[in-house]
């Protein structure tokens, strides 16, 4: 392979940048590299877990074939032609809900330190390791903090949250910013362009049920149709709009004092299936479960219009620090009143 170095302009995150790419003859496949991006974006993810009060890296499930297919030619191609078409994620879906997978089980709860004293049934009463996914918890294992004027996170996982949405100049690298048109439609963006988002990002060993954050009455879900890209940091340093480019639904509901507020919920690679297990039209109290993932790692973003939630303060500290807050469905996530001085982040 012919190798030509070249001096494009920088990148839009604002570094100098040596530019690197593969021979014309397979340049509709690679896009350019920058190196000094790469070696920005190819580092440990690391967040801050808000029940411990520790910085702590994460165990990526996957996490060589997942650099493979993001961060080498070869993967890249990969991805391009296989990895992020639905048929790749329905094949492995199949593979995950087939009997044999059950044996899967034992070994990734042992390995990944889940304790099933939360599970709602026992390990051995799974049926596979995708009905084992998409287990369900004891009512006990995720209490609900706050009252009515405290929103919680409507899943497991790792949150960044945003005060206003139209300030955002950095997500999970420099220059990256949401395109919430794209996400939504125009319809639905319109009324959060200055509101608040918070973005939560379940790995493979997180519960895969998402919740109502705060009570309120759905609509009917909506979805967009779209490819199948990771949701890991490994690949969103690269490009943040993965999240709009993947398969995705949302639902927006009324929920009285907090306003009109919307769940988009995201797919991954591995996870071409996301179910609403809450009738639409009927009132849902806040912690209610709204729906599950099958198998993979996946996203949920939450959205509120301006002036209708303060984001919790260690939330906002952590992602103006460039990182990711650990916290599990039913802790706060922020709370409903003035908001004295809207933040950037």
């Amino acid at each position: 392979m012919v190798w030509f170095v070249s001096t494009l302009p920088p990148p839009p995150h604002g570094e100098t940048c040596l530019w690197v790419f593969p021979s014309p003859s397979v340049f509709g496949l690679f896009s350019p590299l920058c190196l000094s991006h790469t070696r920005a974006v190819n580092k440990p993810v690391v967040y801050f877990n808000r029940h411990t009060g520790s910085m702590e890296t994460e165990q990526i499930y996957g996490e060589k074939p997942l650099r493979w297919v993001y961060e080498t030619i070869l993967g890249r191609a990969a991805l391009a032609l296989l990895v992020r078409r639905a048929f790749f994620s329905r094949y492995f879906g199949w593979r995950m809900r087939r009997p044999a997978s059950r044996e899967r089980i034992a070994p990734f709860i042992q390995q990944y330190g889940l304790d099933p004293a939360e599970f709602a049934d026992a390990p051995e009463c799974f049926l596979s390791f995708d009905d084992f996914f998409s287990r369900k918890l004891k009512p006990t294992a995720r209490p609900l903090e706050g009252g009515e004027n405290t929103a919680i996170f409507p899943a497991d996982g790792r949150h960044l949250g945003f005060q206003d949405i139209s300030s955002v100049s950095s997500i999970y690298v420099k220059g990256q910013t949401f395109d919430l048109p794209t996400l939504l439609g125009s319809e639905t963006a319109g009324k959060y362009q200055r509101g608040s988002i918070v973005c939560s990002r379940l790995c493979p060993v997180d519960y895969h049920r998402f919740h109502f954050p705060v009570a309120g009455t759905p609509g009917n879900p909506r979805q967009l149709n779209g490819s199948l890209y990771s949701v890991n940091p490994v690949a969103l340093r690269r490009n943040i709009a993965y999240l709009w480019e993947n398969k995705r639904q949302w639902i927006t509901f009324d929920a009285g004092p907090w306003g009109e507020v919307t769940l988009v919920i995201i797919g991954a690679t591995n996870v071409g299936s996301m179910t609403f297990t809450h009738a639409a039209g009927t009132p849902a109290p806040k912690g209610q479960e709204a729906g599950f993932f099958s198998f993979g790692g996946s996203f949920v973003a939450t959205l509120f219009e301006a002036g209708k939630i303060r984001l919790a303060d260690d939330l906002l500290e952590v992602t103006a620090k460039g990182h990711e807050l650990y916290a599990r469905m039913g802790s706060t996530m922020g709370n409903r009143g003035h908001i004295a001085e809207t933040s950037r982040f």
